[in-house]
């Protein structure tokens, strides 16, 4: 994975899959992926990248260190 910053969102739909293990799910305003008892949200798709101060506020919500996340 590239440094910690701005990442596509199928990127990090991807990459939370491999951590969380499971894939992502329709909700009412937003899909997300499932982590142990934890439902992370992930954002609607825009025409930009996903900023990462967006990035890290998922990541801490599912308990992923950076130093987790950039080995992948």
């Amino acid at each position: 994975m590239p440094p910690f910053g701005p990442v596509k969102r199928k990127d990090l739909i991807r990459n939370l899959k491999r951590l969380a293990s499971k894939a992502p799910f329709p909700g009412e305003n937003n899909q997300f992926v499932v982590k142990g008892e934890i439902s992370i949200r992930i954002p609607n798709p825009h025409q930009r990248d996903i900023g990462k101060e967006l990035q890290a506020r998922i990541l801490s919500q599912a308990g992923i260190s950076r130093e987790d996340w950039e080995k992948l």
